[in-house]
């Protein structure tokens, strides 16, 4: 039934591969983090988004040119430990998987919020249990699923914001800019709208079931990270233009704020359907992300290496699908969504830290990108990531000293022997 050194299907193309990141963008920054990142940068939101956007592209094209050179499961995790260590590979997946969890259960937590406020930690245990089955099923029927849900989505998207530009009530003066918020403000919203834009990686994790992914890889990084920017900036232009950036920022669902503002009732419940889908396919496609990084740090050793296995019909790592699987129900069954966020996108940051670090050192020959751009993404990452809330910062510094903790043990072990 298992092998654990089998190797995954290459089951992916380039449409495929672009809707993953699609799904995995998509959804978190649009219904979630838009809000937050509103009421920290005021009504330099849009400046906000362009910090975000460009560290995402540094990140991105870094994360393209390792993926072209490694095209294996595990991401950042692999081109630390080849290019700069174990250790920074180590840590990058460690980060990965710990801010990554965190975001599953965010996901998780705006489908229950959006479909059933009353029950909405039950609403996303469920959520989990039933997506889990869905990437244990297969890769292939996870792009399926993810086709329609982006179709669905940007379909939604579109009718908010071609309502808010035809709504009498959008003002120009309201994108103005004031000084009402100062640079920690902006960077912090960078930090909270990055969360959106790193769906982008599991394009990247999925390296090993990916067709061609010399080619296949940086060309759907590019296109999907391309198309997210063009349709973030639209919508957050859409919700300020309606509601100003201190109404948005107070909004607990700003997009049925949007079009109950704009005076288009019937967009409304579609708009708190669409949220709801749209969480589900970035949980989608983070579960898939997320297990293939366990499965590779579980081929180093670094996790139990039972959670290697690749079952022989399917083709996907099951018992790392169901391992992360229930460790996201258990933490969406208690967390907190804002406060998932934050720390998400400090574990995050700091992964892709590493691979902007690691592009740094590819050879002309190994087409290394322009240098301003990884040393560009470092800085972008550390610093974005250390302006987020206090107590993300805390929290993440204290679950990366964790992990250091127990890789130091695991190595002093080794030694031993």
């Amino acid at each position: 039934m298992t092998d654990s050194q089998a190797p995954l299907r290459r089951a992916l193309g380039l449409h495929d591969a672009v809707l993953v990141g699609l799904g995995a963008m998509l959804g978190a920054g649009i219904f979630v983090a838009l809000a937050p990142a509103a009421a920290a940068a005021g009504s330099w939101l849009l400046v906000g988004l362009a910090i975000a956007g460009v560290v995402a592209y540094c990140n991105a094209t870094s994360s393209a040119r390792l993926a072209a050179i490694y095209p294996v499961s595990g991401g950042t995790y692999v081109y630390g430990r080849e290019r700069l260590g174990e250790f920074w590979g180590y840590l990058a997946g460690w980060a990965f998987v710990i801010g990554k969890t965190a975001s599953c259960a965010a996901m998780a937590l705006t489908v229950g919020v959006y479909v059933w406020p009353d029950h909405a930690h039950a609403v996303a245990v469920a959520a989990v249990v039933a997506l889990t089955a869905v990437n244990y099923a297969g890769v292939q029927k996870a792009a399926w699923l993810t086709r329609i849900i982006v179709a669905f989505v940007l379909a939604v998207l579109a009718a908010v914001v071609v309502s808010a530009f035809t709504s009498d009530v959008a003002s120009p003066d309201r994108l103005s800019l004031s000084s009402d918020a100062g640079v920690l403000g902006v960077l912090q919203a960078a930090g909270l709208l990055f969360f959106a834009f790193a769906g982008y990686a599991r394009i990247a994790t999925l390296g090993e079931e990916v067709r061609d992914p010399g080619r296949t890889i940086p060309r759907a990084i590019g296109i999907s990270l391309g198309l997210t920017l063009v349709v973030y900036a639209l919508v957050a232009t859409a919700a300020v233009s309606i509601l100003g950036a201190d109404e948005l920022g107070d909004a607990a669902a700003p997009l049925t704020a949007v079009a109950e503002a704009a005076g288009v009732d019937w967009l409304v419940p579609v708009v708190r359907v669409g949220a709801a889908v749209a969480a589900i396919g970035s949980l989608l496609a983070l579960i898939l992300g997320v297990s293939r990084t366990v499965l590779a740090m579980s081929r180093d050793g670094h996790l139990p290496r039972a959670l290697a296995a690749v079952h022989t019909r399917t083709q996907v790592p099951h018992r790392a699908e169901l391992v992360v699987g229930a460790v996201v129900a258990v933490v969406a069954a208690t967390a907190d969504v804002r406060a998932a966020i934050g720390f998400s996108s400090f574990g995050v940051l700091l992964y892709y830290a590493v691979a902007n670090a690691s592009a740094f050192t590819l050879t002309r020959e190994e087409n290394r990108p322009a240098r301003a751009i990884p040393v560009v993404g470092v800085i972008g990452c550390v610093v974005v990531a250390f302006t987020l809330p206090l107590t993300s910062v805390l929290a993440g510094m204290a679950v990366l000293a964790v992990g250091a903790g127990v890789y130091a043990f695991r190595s002093t072990r080794r030694l031993r022997r």
